[in-house]
């Protein structure tokens, strides 16, 4: 007897291909390591057989077999009448028993039933009490699983009809093709829908089981579908559609968190849009809020409330915000930040450009965002620190710029005042006349500004340009408020927000009267020595990240409570800018977070505004 071959059509199979990419591959491979493990993996019988199968499939289809008859039950049944009158050897007993077991009679019985079966799609007899003057229908019969249906259904205030509302991009409702917005229901799964609110429909969808019938009159005018371009949107908000009363479908609402990834799939309604979380494989979008709704619905809310109040000079009342740069200490500059004490007693601080202390934020709701990578020879992002006073900034950047002097550095600032003994310019300060410095201001050339003492001091743009340009990463801590000045196309700016621990784990790791100024290789806290030179300095704008002096538990107490109350507000107001939230409970685990994730900034794929990117 010839042996058996499988013939899987005249070009090469995928079964065959595999057989063969072994040898095809090898003198491709550059260590034995690399040809072992394809030997292997292109070997594994597994992989084998299921190409095998994929082949022997797909040969199947193109050949389209149909069965030869579909009794053949039957016909064996006349093969054993028809083997009973013939002379009986060894092999027409055999052929008898084999045809008379039950096994055999069962699977032929099964062949004829799957022979005889159409498994071409039936429509459901069109109503036969169709009148001629009735609007043409379509008849949509849908199989039901678990899937939502994908589509809304509304009551027309007018003449009550029930109509399709919206359909959920890439729900079922959506892939089927066969239901559009502005449909009339007239009929599911043959119930007249006709004096039934939209609840009661729900409930028979929920009801249904298997496959479900709609009967529909179609909108007059089917818009052309229209392929809307991918726009992704960044959440400046959370939002939970079981939370929400305005939302026409809770079961259709998209829930998410602030800083989630939006696609857009659809602006068709302008109140309700629908989106799907970036990078998610359901297809189906959700319902979410327009941006100009929730604009609209925040801005009838209660205003943000507003941060501690901190002292204000009687000297002048200009519109900046309240900032100061003082002199270096071992090579590194700090902001200036006065404590509680300081703020009570010093009676000549400088004024904020604004007679509130933050301006109001932008409502939050969402940002058109793309994909970015530094590339090339591009200028790092600006990185912008924010904090209450006394959480650490200035420590966290004084350990960035001593981990790596070359990649980190920070601004230069400005100063109207005399320039003094062994200082010199462009080092310790910009020093410039009192009438430049209030020309350059009048100009809006500083980030920030104040006024000390009778003298100017200030942060300018263009001292952030200078660092930028050198090719290093620029570290600048600012008020909040200026955060939507700096978030340009130029500085693409990365803000980190640093907050303060609960009260009670402040207590436990400041209540000693130390400054972390300088810290060791072993992390060892220096204890505050005050003397004449460093209080002099104070004068000038220089401060610690740290400084508690130990005038009372009570003051102490006032401290904390202070930086976690401003903390929050910070947070509430103007947390929708903050990339990254740092909780600055150990300051070596605080410092490896955050240079971490300027490392990713660096080297990872980041969402930004379009605005960015589009100049």
């Amino acid at each position: 007897m010839p042996a058996l071959t499988t013939a899987v059509g005249p070009e090469p199979g995928l079964y065959e291909l595999l057989a063969a990419l072994p040898s095809k591959l090898k003198p491709h491979a550059s260590h034995p390591e690399e040809s072992t493990f394809l030997q292997g993996m292109f070997g594994e019988k597994s992989l084998h057989s299921l190409f095998m199968i994929h082949d022997r499939l797909q040969n199947y289809e193109e050949r389209k077999p149909t069965p030869v008859f579909n009794s053949a039950a039957s016909l064996c049944t006349e093969l054993s009448e028809d083997l009973q009158g013939q002379s009986v050897t060894k092999e027409v007993n055999e052929l008898i028993k084999l045809l008379a077991k039950p096994h055999l009679k069962s699977l032929l019985s099964v062949h004829d039933v799957v022979a005889q079966k159409n498994y071409d799609p039936e429509l459901p007899p069109m109503p036969e009490d169709l009148n001629d003057d009735e609007d043409s229908v379509k008849i949509i019969r849908l199989v039901k699983n678990k899937e939502p249906l994908g589509a809304t259904i509304k009551q027309d205030d007018l003449t009550g009809a029930i109509l399709v509302a919206r359909i959920m991009k890439g729900g079922a409702a959506d892939r089927s093709g066969l239901i559009h917005v502005g449909d009339e229901l007239k009929e599911v799964n043959g119930i007249p829908v006709d004096d039934k609110k939209p609840e009661e429909i729900i409930r028979i969808l929920a009801q249904s089981q298997g496959a479900i019938t709609f009967k529909i009159v179609p909108a007059v005018k089917e818009e052309a579908l229209i392929k809307e371009p991918k726009m992704f949107v960044k959440a400046l908000f959370d939002y939970d559609p079981k939370d929400d009363k305005a939302i026409p479908c809770k079961e259709a609402g998209l829930a998410f968190k602030k800083g989630s990834i939006l696609q857009i799939m659809s602006q068709d309604d302008a109140t309700w849009w629908q989106a799907k979380h970036e990078g998610d494989a359901n297809p189906r979008a959700g319902l979410i809020p327009s941006k100009q709704f929730q604009e609209r619905r925040l801005t009838l809310r209660s205003p943000a409330a507003s941060l501690p109040p901190i002292h204000r000079s009687s000297v002048r009342r200009s519109k900046d915000a309240d900032f100061i740069s003082g002199s270096r200490v071992v090579g590194f500059r700090r902001s200036f930040r006065l404590s509680r004490k300081d703020k009570k007693t010093n009676k000549s601080m400088y004024e904020c450009k604004k007679s509130e202390i933050y301006d109001t934020a932008d409502v939050p709701t969402y940002e058109e965002v793309t994909k970015y990578q530094t590339q090339g020879k591009a200028k790092h992002r600006l990185v912008i620190l924010v904090g209450p006073t006394g959480v650490g900034l200035n420590e966290l950047k004084r350990k960035l710029l001593i981990s790596d002097p070359q990649h980190f550095s920070v601004t230069i600032p400005h100063t109207s005042r005399p320039k003094k003994n062994l200082e010199n310019d462009g080092v310790e300060y910009y020093f410039i006349s009192k009438q430049l410095f209030e020309t350059d201001i009048h100009n809006n050339k500083f980030v920030e500004f104040g006024e000390y003492k009778g003298n100017y001091y200030g942060t300018s743009l263009d001292s952030i340009r200078s660092v930028l340009s050198k090719n290093k990463v620029c570290l600048l801590d600012v008020q909040p408020h200026t955060l939507k000045h700096l978030r340009t196309a130029e500085f693409k700016p990365f803000v980190v927000f640093v907050k303060p621990p609960t009260i009670e784990r402040l207590r436990e790791t400041r209540m000693n009267a130390k400054v972390i100024s300088g810290k060791d290789d072993k992390g060892s806290a220096k204890s505050l020595t005050v003397s004449a030179e460093y209080m002099d300095r104070m004068e000038e704008g220089f401060n610690f990240t740290y400084i508690f002096f130990s005038f009372s538990h009570v003051s102490q107490e006032e401290d904390f409570q202070e930086m976690v109350a401003t903390a929050q507000t910070m947070e509430n107001q103007y947390g929708h800018l903050f990339e990254k939230v740092i909780v600055n409970d150990n300051l070596s685990e605080a410092f490896g977070e955050l240079h971490v994730a300027l490392k990713k900034v660096e080297m990872d794929t980041q969402w930004v505004p379009v605005s960015w990117t589009h100049t």
